[in-house]
């Protein structure tokens, strides 16, 4: 791991179990596409990590490194088989 500290919040999306946000800190949530947010659903901050520091179980670090570089955020979707899927939310 590096020296450098690359600092992420991670949101837990409400709409869809075991999808999480992985967001830049200079980002806020209201500050992504409405269709994007619409789709997840209420957004819980989990927690703020270091992606320098800590591994992620699921997902590939230098994944979520690139995508929080641009677009600034990354979705990460629930383990295969375990999608919900909606054919509508009444919205």
């Amino acid at each position: 791991m590096s020296n450098e500290k690359i600092p992420c919040a991670v949101y837990r999306c409400s709409k869809q179990v075991e999808m999480y946000l992985y967001l830049r800190p200079d980002l806020k949530p209201e500050s992504l596409p409405p269709e994007l947010l619409k789709r997840m659903g209420l957004l819980t901050h989990v927690m703020d990590i270091d992606l320098a520091q800590r591994k992620l179980a699921r997902v590939d670090n230098d994944k979520v490194i690139e995508k929080l570089r641009d677009p600034g955020y990354y979705i990460q979707m629930p383990p295969s088989g375990h999608i919900t899927g909606h054919l509508y939310f009444g919205d």
